[in-house]
């Protein structure tokens, strides 16, 4: 499709959505869908396919977490970009304030409070307003052109 073609040209950093279902087990997966909204109050936004296998978990739960991942996190966004049993095996994290899984290492996490779900096409936008946000000085792992990067040195 063209238009996936088109925004695959677009650079992003890559991301963990995390949340925890009505049984307490945790969900993830990767996602390239974020962006903050606003810094007053501070709202970010990321889409879910409404064929995700996690829909239910997410849309379900008042809270979420974005974990945006290191470039040392490569093994970690293909495991969660990969449709497996449990994600979580192997993986080390951590609940955070609002009970979502946190993990480690990570660039930043924000620990999210669902403020909005409104429907997009074939996405579920969810909107939420950050409680706490932790960050680490690590260069971030991206994603261009159908393949993953790392951060060049910065342009003058």
């Amino acid at each position: 499709m063209r238009l996936r073609k088109a925004m695959g040209q677009y650079g992003t950093g890559i991301a963990v959505a995390t949340t925890l279902d009505g049984d307490g087990a945790p969900h993830g997966l990767t996602i390239n869908s974020f962006n903050s909204v606003s810094l007053d109050p501070p709202l970010v936004l990321w889409s879910l396919s409404h064929k995700s296998g996690n829909l239910n978990a997410f849309s379900q739960s008042d809270h979420f977490a974005i974990n945006v991942l290191s470039q040392q996190q490569k093994e970690i966004s293909v495991r969660f970009a990969t449709p497996e049993a449990d994600r979580f095996t192997d993986t080390d994290w951590h609940q955070g304030e609002t009970g979502s899984p946190l993990l480690r290492d990570v660039v930043a996490c924000l620990e999210c409070k669902v403020e909005q779900m409104v429907e997009g096409g074939d996405h579920v936008i969810f909107i939420g307003r950050v409680v706490a946000a932790t960050h680490l000085e690590l260069p971030p792992l991206l994603y261009h052109g159908g393949a993953y990067h790392s951060l060049g040195p910065a342009l003058d």
